[in-house]
Parts: structure tokens; C-alpha cells; sequence
């Protein structure tokens, strides 16, 4: 029904000029590099064909003072110079006629050129009897130029000065461009070992091996958003066979928690023997951090086994309550001393509860890293899914944890982890 009139517009290569042939493959041999230094001799080339001329200079007044200048790159150079990585041996002149261009912020062509031996030019561009002046504009200044010279008067006539600067100060905008994604990868090179190494020394703050509790069966995972994480756990010896238990949610992920949360461990482990309680535990903790948490603050639940009595005491500073299922899978929810996250309030009272456990009863400690998960439809995790790994015929403690562990990364599958997750398992044995 309809004719097809573009098909002869279609036609590749054959109907472009020379200039458009050489042009393009300057442009794709360009967007092939990853190093500025390395596509400067690709538009030194095209564009002495293009434009003429005999020789050229960079120039820039980034950082200096009228009449001061550098020049960047020149084509009388027997060695190129990489401005960007040997700053040191660019030359740096005062005045002339390159200074009264370059600070002249407009493109300008000089036809009948007379340099005076005093001019600071001379010696970079002795022969020149004619100047293209093409500003590269940064912020709307001309912080930088490419001033090309000729030995012959009048020897740009005929060239379009509005394409030569369009063309010069998209080559500068690609060459910034390159330099950036350049400066940023090496950058985020360095910025990703020190998090790996901030990771590391993360991670050997946690417990190397969880405690031999002759009651009780205990199994953790912890697995952190990004290399470095906000969640803790640990186990404390607290004399007559008593034992504390922690975990501990910095708020956000990285560095900065990964740093507070060493800060709190810190704690703990110097000073665990002043405080015989939950309560003073936490208080302790809670004292620090208020004075110079920075906006930051940290769930917190701390509670104390007596294996003698089977029984836990505790309190909680804002931390997702622990869940208790017994061996008949009813589940209650240790909320009983719930007050303020840590760093918050410096005069929060922590209030202690306890319960007694059974053989086979399962206390599971998670962060809200774990039910806070969300699939691909934006449903959350949630508890209910954390307990269905949870039933009479658990073999261990660790069968949890693996359970948990792969039914959460079925349920979000393999998306991006959002925050730390952290889940310890405790089963009373016989």
C-alpha cells in the first residue's frame, strides 16, 4: 500500500565527502580510548587537516592570575607532556599576545601577526605570521585554549571559525570526560580495598568461634549489604556458667557503621565485668553514644543465660524482639523490656524481663535486615517466613541458619541485598 520513496536516502558510506569518511573514523577510533593522553595525536591529525596551520599550543589560566598562563601541549615538543599527570613541567609564562587572547575569553583570528622578540611566544611559535585563538569554556570561562599558528599571513582564511570552535570544545569536553571517568576509577579502586580491608577487620571482631554452651545448641549467619557492614553479635562469658549475648544493629550500612559498631564492641569487651546486668550493659553503651554518635544510633538486644535455671534475662534497646518457639512450634516474642536505640536519649532507663526455656525451646535473634527483605513484586520477608524454618522436627541449630539462609535468597532472588542481615540461633538441648 505504501511506497517505499526513502530507500535511495539509505545509502551508506559511498555519498559521504572525505571530510565526513575522516571524521567519523577519528570519532570511533576516540570512543574506543579510555586514556585522554591517548586521543590527542588522533585530533591533532584530523584537525590540521581540517583547519590548516603549522603548528599548535594548548594553553590554561586554570588557577593563576591574569597575565599568567601554562602552556599545556605543543606540537614543537619533541616529547609529549601529560598536563594531567606532570604538571610540574609545564611552562609557565607572563604576558604577550597568547596571555591577551587567553584572558580575552572570545575565539579570535589574528591574519597579519608580528611577535616582538620580547613576546614570551616567540620561543614556542617562532615563525608565526597568523593566529586561530579557539577558547575551551568551563563554567563559561575560557579557562583553557587551543591557539593554532601558521607561517603564512592570512593563513586561516576560509576557515569557519564557529565549526572549529564547536569542534574544539566538544574534543575538550570528551578529553575532561575520559579524565573523570579515569580519575574515578582509579579512585573507586582505592576506595574498594580499603572497605575490603575495613571488611576484614570487621569481621574479626566477631566471635571467631561460637561458645561451648553444654545446654544449648547455637548456629549464626551474618552477612553484610556491602563489603562493610553495621550488625554484631557475641557471646560473653559472665562467670557461675552465665553467659550474655548481644546483637546489635547500627543504623545505615558501610564504613561509618562498620566503624561505630567497633566502637561498641570496644566497649563491651573493655568494660563487660562493671556491668553484672542487661540493664547496665546497655546503660553503659548508651552513655557513649550520646555524646558523640553523630546522628547515628544502634538497636540493641542484650540478654543473660543462666544455664543452671535455663532462663533468660534481658533488655532490649530498640531491636527487633527475639522470637521463643517451643518444641509444640507456639511462638511468643521476648518484647518485654523494649525502650530507646542506643545513642538517642543519654538519660534512657533500660528495664530488664525474663523468661524460662524448655528443652527443645528455640530462641532465634535476627536484624531487621532479614524480614525487612523485599522480592521483586516489593513484598517483605517478614516473620512468618523467618519461622516457617522453624519446627518440631529440626534437627539442629544450624539447619535453621542454612534454611533461612536459602529461603531468603529463593524469596528475593539473588536481587541486592539492602541492608545487613544477622540471625543467631539458639535450640535448648536435653
Amino acid at each position: 500500500m505504501f511506497e517505499r520513496t526513502w530507500g535511495a536516502l539509505a545509502t551508506p558510506m559511498e555519498n559521504h565527502t572525505d571530510d565526513v569518511r575522516r571524521m567519523v573514523s577519528m570519532l570511533r577510533e576516540i570512543s574506543r580510548q579510555t586514556d585522554p593522553q591517548a586521543i590527542i595525536p588522533l585530533y591533532r591529525q584530523e584537525t590540521f587537516r581540517l583547519y590548516g596551520g603549522d603548528g599548535s599550543l594548548s594553553l590554561s589560566r586554570r588557577g593563576l592570575d591574569e597575565p599568567m598562563f601554562r602552556i599545556t601541549r605543543s606540537t614543537q615538543w619533541a616529547e609529549d607532556i601529560d598536563p594531567w599527570k606532570e604538571p610540574h613541567r609545564l611552562p609557565l609564562l607572563r604576558g604577550g599576545v597568547l596571555a591577551e587572547v587567553l584572558y580575552g575569553d572570545e575565539p579570535r583570528v589574528l591574519s597579519d601577526l608580528h611577535l616582538s622578540s620580547s613576546d614570551p611566544a616567540c620561543e614556542h611559535m617562532p615563525q608565526a605570521r597568523s593566529l586561530m585563538c579557539l577558547p575551551l569554556y568551563d563554567g563559561g570561562v575560557a579557562l583553557n585554549m587551543v591557539a593554532r599558528w601558521s607561517a603564512e599571513p592570512r593563513g586561516f582564511d576560509g576557515v569557519r571559525l564557529a565549526d572549529a570552535m564547536l569542534t574544539s570544545n566538544l574534543f575538550g569536553r570528551a578529553t575532561n570526560n575520559l579524565l573523570v571517568a579515569q580519575r574515578l576509577q582509579v579512585a573507586y579502586v582505592q576506595l574498594d580495598h580499603e572497605t575490603k580491608r575495613v571488611a576484614a577487620l570487621q569481621r574479626s571482631l566477631l566471635p571467631r568461634r561460637l561458645p561451648a554452651i553444654p545446654s544449648l545448641d547455637i548456629a549464626a549467619s551474618y552477612q553484610t549489604a556491602a563489603r562493610a557492614g553495621g550488625d554484631y553479635y557475641d557471646f560473653f562469658p559472665l562467670g557461675g556458667d552465665r553467659w550474655g549475648v548481644l546483637i546489635a544493629d547500627v543504623s545505615g550500612h558501610g564504613v561509618a557503621a562498620a566503624v561505630l559498631m567497633a566502637i561498641v564492641r570496644t566497649l563491651l569487651h573493655a568494660r563487660r565485668e562493671e556491668c553484672v546486668t542487661p540493664s547496665q550493659t546497655l546503660a553503659l553503651i548508651n552513655d557513649h553514644l550520646s555524646s558523640w554518635s553523630d546522628g547515628m544510633f544502634v538497636t540493641a538486644f542484650y540478654g543473660v543465660y543462666d544455664p543452671r535455671e535455663k532462663s533468660v534475662v534481658y533488655s532490649s534497646a530498640g531491636h527487633p524482639p527475639p522470637l521463643l518457639v517451643d518444641r509444640h512450634v507456639h511462638v511468643c516474642e521476648l518484647d518485654g523490656a523494649q525502650t530507646l536505640p542506643l545513642g538517642v536519649d543519654p538519660a534512657s532507663n533500660f528495664p530488664e524481663a525474663g523468661v524460662r526455656l524448655a528443652q527443645g525451646d528455640t530462641l532465634l535473634l535476627y536484624t531487621d535486615g532479614i524480614i525487612d527483605a523485599v522480592n521483586t513484586a516489593g513484598e517483605m520477608y517478614g516473620r512468618d517466613r523467618l519461622l516457617s524454618c522453624v519446627h518440631e522436627n529440626v534437627p539442629n541449630a544450624q539447619h535453621i541458619i542454612d534454611c533461612v539462609t536459602h529461603k531468603l535468597l529463593a524469596f528475593t532472588q539473588g536481587g541486592a541485598q539492602q541492608d545487613d542481615q544477622t540471625l543467631v540461633a539458639m535450640r535448648v538441648r536435653s
